[in-house]
């Protein structure tokens, strides 16, 4: 069992945070990701066929062709067209779909691309239908309609645009237009992750992070980190801080599952946000079914972090179903909080703890 030790004056000093701590945990999170597909743990299927269409488009001395990456957040849609962009030895532009305000601001981008540059576009489903309209011709023929000037003396000019590839990341697929999707010649969908492959990236994050580390301890962690590897390596940091305040560095399963617990992150996973979703479904609405925005009001949630962030991984493990008349809460979920279903005798006296 991992040994405890006493917290000295230091360690009370050392735990202000500097101003730039932001900053810095951002350029941690950054450090963290692959750079090459080789590096890139887990989506096998994914990355295969992205090797082949790399490899392939490399050897005609061609562009790739437009992808479109659709899942939950933090499962890698960035960090895979950075690796394209830089597998393709390709220029990255970085935008996301509710920045680009007006036609001119897309059309700023597409004109300052070079031949065979990567344009990656975050939350594509939210683009404008007026901007839409431009990338249109603009993934197929490659040019560009702008209209100058107004009122009768406006006319129409096309520009040739360099042979590009678009890269789109959408955690709302169905809310992508049909002529948009179409013309993405690559579409790829990223699923929640095994804890086998989480726990390999916990182990070469720790690795960069230079943190001593059992295969206990990393299964520990992954185990609860909702299948996403932005999840683990965020859980991996704080796990850190607990063992090296309050323990003597190295993460075993005992400190981090004490880490998690004190977290209040139990072993599915879930943090104050989804029991209080689970809750708040079973106590005031009989379980369900109820629909989005009455959860929403009733949690003080936003109905988007709901449908993209929350109820995603609870359909997956299956704590809740989505039915057209709302969301209902399944027995899973009831056994998982020590909840009796409604008419079940009393059967939960001896059921584990949440953690």
């Amino acid at each position: 069992m991992a040994k405890k030790r006493t917290p000295t004056p230091d360690d009370e000093d050392n735990r202000l945070i500097g101003r730039g701590a932001a900053d810095d945990e951002q350029q941690i999170e950054l450090s963290l990701r692959p750079q090459y597909l080789r590096e890139y743990i887990g989506q096998k299927k994914v990355k295969d066929n992205l090797r082949i269409f790399i490899k392939a488009a490399l050897a005609r001395g061609e562009s790739l062709d437009h992808v479109l990456l659709n899942g939950p957040p933090g499962l890698g849609k960035t960090t895979l067209s950075q690796i394209v962009a830089r597998e393709m030895a390709a220029k990255i532009h970085v935008t996301a779909g509710p920045v680009i305000e007006k036609p001119g601001d897309l059309a700023a981008m597409l004109t300052n691309l070079e031949e065979g540059d990567v344009l990656f576009i975050d939350e594509i489903h939210r683009l404008h239908p007026a901007i839409e309209e431009i990338l249109y011709p603009a993934m197929e023929d490659f040019e560009l309609d702008l209209i100058i000037g107004q009122g009768p003396s406006a006319r129409s000019v096309k520009l040739d645009l360099p042979r590009f590839t678009l890269i789109g990341a959408t955690t709302r697929a169905g809310l992508i237009t049909a002529p948009l999707r179409g013309r993405f010649g690559i579409n790829f969908h990223l699923d929640f992750y095994p804890i086998e492959d989480l726990q390999i990236i916990v182990l070469r994050s720790a690795d960069i992070l230079g943190v001593e580390i059992d295969d206990a301890g990393a299964n520990a962690i992954a185990r609860r980190s909702r299948g996403t590897p932005r999840i683990v390596n965020r859980l991996l940091r704080r796990v850190r801080d607990f063992a090296e305040v309050e323990y003597e560095g190295k993460i075993t399963v005992e400190v981090a599952e004490d880490a998690l617990n004190r977290m209040e992150v139990d072993r599915f996973g879930l943090d104050e946000v989804d029991r209080k979703m689970l809750t708040t479904i079973i106590e005031k609405f009989g379980g369900g079914p109820v629909g989005v925005s009455t959860i929403s009001a009733a949690i003080q949630e936003e109905k988007d972090a709901i449908e993209e962030i929350y109820e995603p991984y609870l359909i997956q493990i299956g704590f809740i179903n989505r039915t057209p008349r709302g969301r209902v809460v399944m027995p899973a979920a009831y056994q998982h909080l020590g909840i009796n279903l409604p008419g079940a005798p009393n059967q939960l006296s001896d059921q584990p703890g949440l953690f």
